[in-house]
């Protein structure tokens, strides 16, 4: 059975609340060796430390665009102290999730669009003060978010990246690997789907977003969801079949393509690799 690397997935989540063992256990049984769990906020943070301890995974640290909103200075101080005190937890492999989120119609507009930025480029200084690598929400925000690394330096991952080629080769320059998931798994995701057989194999990573970001296959319509049909809950078990579609769009064996996206995140996140031993 192949083994997979699911990237991202907040498993912490309180979707997740009443079953987490049991989303592990499935995880495991299909082939998903290993899971990064990022954190959102500063509340969360001693959450997804002792869930990647306590399940042998391993997670990030960071304040997500949505939640710079609330988040004041003293969170980034506190980050920082986070930082310093695990900056020696084998666990603890990048600084995330960060980044910049154009889609949602306030974060376009002043002063949260300053706010998130002047949180997202600190949070790439931290980064870079503590040797560790970034994990990005990259949401209509792609040329903001390259020049802050142009500017300030990183290298990751981008998650759930849905840019053009252009930026998707821009990102893969600074040393970036491009996270691909459910949403690729619709037919009408044309771009994703160019972008998935185009790259270079050594560019892309396999993730879930879970509970988020469903594939085609536990999606429901807005009048199925009207009918009482519950919208599927993504989760790591789900990431088997995402990485078989992406691979039959490459021409290659699943387990080629596990093989190679392992590989690619334990580049992308260094400290990974001593964890799958």
């Amino acid at each position: 059975m192949p083994q997979w690397i699911d990237t991202h997935c907040h498993l912490t989540a309180p979707e997740f609340e009443d079953d987490s063992l049991a989303v592990v256990d499935r995880a495991a049984m299909n082939g998903v060796a290993h899971c990064v769990v990022p954190a959102v906020e500063v509340a969360n943070f001693e959450a997804v430390r002792l869930f990647a301890h306590v399940h042998r995974y391993s997670y990030a640290l960071g304040i997500h665009p949505l939640y710079t909103g609330e988040a004041g200075e003293r969170d980034l101080d506190l980050l920082s102290q986070q930082l310093q005190i695990h900056q020696h937890d084998p666990r603890l492999v990048a600084v995330g999730e960060i980044g910049l989120d154009f889609f949602e119609p306030d974060l376009r507009l002043s002063p949260l669009k300053e706010r998130q930025t002047f949180f997202y480029r600190e949070q790439l200084k931290l980064a870079r003060q503590y040797g560790l690598p970034v994990i990005l929400h990259v949401r209509r925000s792609a040329d903001r978010l390259l020049r802050g690394l142009r500017e300030i330096g990183g290298t990751g991952l981008a998650h759930a990246f849905n840019g053009s080629l252009q930026q998707a080769e821009a990102f893969n320059s600074l040393g970036f690997k491009l996270g691909f998931g459910g949403a690729i798994t619709y037919e009408r995701a044309l771009q994703l789907r160019r972008l998935a057989t185009i790259l270079p194999l050594s560019a892309i990573v396999m993730e879930t977003d879970a509970p988020d970001m469903p594939p085609h296959w536990l999606y429901r319509t807005a009048q199925e969801r009207a009918a009482g049909q519950p919208q599927g809950r993504n989760e790591p078990a789900e990431l088997p079949r995402i990485g078989a579609a992406v691979a039959a769009m490459r021409n290659l064996r699943p387990e080629v393509l596990a093989e190679a996206t392992t590989e690619n995140a334990c580049v992308a996140l260094p400290k990974l690799r001593a964890l799958l031993v």
